[in-house]
C-alpha cells in the first residue's frame, strides 16, 4: 500500500512563507496528476492546486500569484511554496496522487497563519 507523507507545515505569521512537501513511500506507476487540497476547519477539503504530467497547473483563485505547485518525477514527489500566506490559508494542507492504478491522499499537515 502506497503512503503518502506530508511535511514542512507549521505556524507563521503574515506575510511569511513555508513549503510543504510530500513524499511516497515507493514508487508510484503511471501517475497523472498530483495536486495539494486544503480542508479548514468545519468546511469542506478544496483544491488548492494541480499539477499534470506535462507540468500543466490549475490553481485557486485565493491562492494565484502566492502558491507554485512542482513536481519531481524521478522522486515521486509534490511541493507547494506558499508566500504571502495570508490567515485565511488556515488550514490542514493534503496531497493527493492520482495515477492509472488508483488515487491516494496524505495524512495532513497542519498550516496556521496568525495576524
Amino acid at each position: 500500500q502506497v503512503q503518502l507523507v506530508e511535511s514542512g507545515g507549521g505556524l507563521v505569521q503574515a506575510g511569511g512563507s513555508l513549503r510543504l512537501s510530500c513524499a511516497a513511500s515507493r514508487s508510484i506507476f503511471r501517475i497523472t496528476t498530483m495536486g495539494w487540497y486544503h480542508q479548514a476547519l468545519g468546511k469542506q477539503r478544496e483544491l488548492v492546486a494541480i499539477i499534470t504530467n506535462g507540468g500543466r497547473t490549475n490553481y485557486a483563485d485565493s491562492v494565484k500569484g502566492r502558491f507554485t505547485i512542482s513536481r519531481d518525477n524521478a522522486k515521486n514527489m509534490v511541493y507547494l511554496q506558499m508566500n504571502s500566506l495570508k490567515p485565511e490559508d488556515t488550514a490542514v494542507y493534503y496531497c493527493k496522487v492520482e495515477s492509472a492504478y488508483g488515487d491516494y491522499w496524505g495524512q495532513g499537515t497542519q498550516v496556521t497563519v496568525s495576524s
